[in-house]
């Protein structure tokens, strides 16, 4: 087993914890805030937009199951790379499209996904990829968040969609 860690933003960290989890080969995902001028920040502060951190999730994975090329592919197709700082009501730079790197080789994937990526939308793709500082968990509220309020109406609404869309267009890499 090669536990591999990927650490991605794009839009709100429930909706991507949520899509994430459910994946082949996916071991831990853990909702958080990456970079940003604060240390130790809270959902508050970073919501005030004023700390510089994204909502993230940090994905461990076993690499001999599932790549980070296909976790890029998923990245790209469940949230919308094209508008910035904003996923659907969801507006501020802490929803910024980002993949943020450790490694030279996620650094080159991620630029190569983003280019793949382009070519199925018109707009210009405004992902950015850039160097991990530092990785916060966020609060123990939001963890597992839609699988613990499934039926909320940002789930229902927001979240419920994407895993659907998941499960179709990549059903042989979701959990059984």
């Amino acid at each position: 087993m090669a536990k591999q860690e990927l650490v991605l933003g794009g839009g709100c960290f429930w909706c991507l914890e949520a899509v994430f989890e459910l994946l082949e080969g996916v071991e831990d995902v853990v909702s958080g805030y990456a970079n940003g001028t604060m240390a130790d920040p809270d959902y508050r502060a970073v919501c005030s937009g004023d700390t510089g951190h994204a909502e993230v999730v940090r994905i461990t994975y076993d690499d001999q199951i599932i790549t980070a090329d296909d976790l890029l592919e998923v990245f790209f197709e469940i949230h919308d790379p094209t508008t910035l700082n904003r996923q659907g009501a969801d507006r501020g730079t802490q929803y910024r499209s980002v993949i943020l790197y450790e490694t030279e080789e996620i650094k080159e994937k991620a630029l190569k996904a983003r280019e793949k990526a382009q070519e199925k939308y018109s707009a210009p793709i405004v992902t950015i990829i850039e160097p991990l500082d530092r990785f916060y968990m966020a609060e123990s509220y939001h963890q597992d968040y839609y699988r613990h309020n499934a039926n909320q109406g940002y789930c229902m609404a927001v979240i419920s969609p994407k895993v659907a869309k998941l499960k179709e267009k990549f059903s042989k890499k979701v959990k059984q």
